[in-house]
Order: structure tokens, then C-alpha cells, then sequence
């Protein structure tokens, strides 16, 4: 198993999201570890799925 791509990282107020290849930040601040986000960058990356999951993310919020 490689390296992930994808981490939750802790940050002052929450967590943000590492992207390891391109070395930045990827995505908002979120308050909880966006672990279901996460799995599904490092795996399927089905885009509806990643919406759908940043958008109850950002609701959440709110």
C-alpha cells in the first residue's frame, strides 16, 4: 500500500485537508475530521460523492 494522497492535518480551530502530491492545502477548515471525505479522495474519487460530502460538511458548519 502507497502513500496516501489525501490527510486530515490539525490545525489552530479545527482540521484541513493535505494534499501530499501537490503539496497544499486542499479544501476549507472543518471542525470535525472529515473522514468519509477522506476516504473517498484516496479511493473511488467519485465527484458527486465529493460534493455531496462538501456540501453537508459546509452545512454543517453553519
Amino acid at each position: 500500500m502507497g502513500r496516501r494522497r489525501y490527510v486530515a492535518r490539525g490545525v489552530p480551530g479545527g482540521y484541513r485537508i493535505w494534499d501530499n502530491k501537490a503539496r497544499r492545502w486542499w479544501g476549507d477548515l472543518y471542525e470535525l475530521c472529515p473522514d468519509d471525505l477522506l476516504d473517498e479522495l484516496n479511493g473511488a474519487r467519485d465527484h458527486d460523492e465529493i460534493t455531496a460530502l462538501l456540501r453537508r460538511y459546509r452545512a454543517m458548519r453553519r
